[in-house]
C-alpha cells in the first residue's frame, strides 16, 4: 500500500499532523477527531477511490480510516499509560490529578477518563474519517458523467 512515494509522504505528513494535534489538545484528542474529516476527504483522491468499484472503494476507505485511528490509539495509549499507576493510589490523590470527576468517585472517573481518551476518541476519529471519505466519494460521484439524477431532464439538480 505504501509502495508509492506519494502515499509514503502523505503517511509521514499524517503522522506529523496527528502528533501535532495530540500536542495542541494537550493530550485531549479533539483535534485528532476533527483531523479525520480532511484526512478522509483527501484519502479518496490519494488512493484513487473514485475510480474503483464502490465496494472496493468503501473497503479501502474503511482500512485507511482504521489505520489512521490505530495511529491515534497508539499515541493516546502511550500518552495516558503514565496515568495507570494513579489507579492504585488513594482516592484523594486521584481527585487532585486534574481530570473531571464526572462519575462522582475519583477512581471510577479516572477509569472513565482513560477509556474516553484511549478507546472512544480514536473510535470517534474513525467515524469522522469515514464521514470525510464518504463525502469525498459523494463529491467524486457527482462530478463523473452519467451520475446525474435520472429524474431531472437536464441531468442537473432539481429546482
Amino acid at each position: 500500500m505504501l509502495a508509492d512515494p506519494k502515499l509514503r509522504r502523505l503517511a509521514v505528513l499524517y503522522l506529523v499532523l496527528d502528533v501535532v494535534c495530540v500536542g495542541a489538545g494537550m493530550g485531549l484528542p479533539i483535534f485528532c477527531i476533527v483531523l479525520g474529516l480532511p484526512v478522509g476527504w483527501r484519502m479518496v483522491s490519494a488512493l484513487r477511490l473514485e475510480a474503483r468499484p464502490l465496494a472496493d472503494s468503501l473497503a479501502a476507505l474503511l482500512r485507511g480510516a482504521a489505520l489512521t485511528s490505530a495511529v491515534t490509539l497508539v499515541l493516546m495509549a502511550a500518552l495516558w499509560a503514565t496515568a495507570l499507576p494513579w489507579l492504585f493510589k488513594p482516592p484523594a490523590e486521584i481527585a487532585r490529578f486534574g481530570i473531571p470527576l464526572l462519575l462522582f468517585e475519583p477512581r471510577a472517573s479516572l477509569i472513565g477518563w482513560l477509556a474516553l481518551m484511549v478507546v472512544i476518541s480514536p473510535a470517534l476519529q474513525l467515524l469522522t474519517t469515514l464521514l470525510g471519505g464518504h463525502l469525498g466519494l459523494l463529491r467524486a460521484a457527482r462530478r463523473t458523467p452519467g451520475s446525474a439524477r435520472p429524474d431531472t431532464p437536464s441531468g442537473g439538480a432539481a429546482v
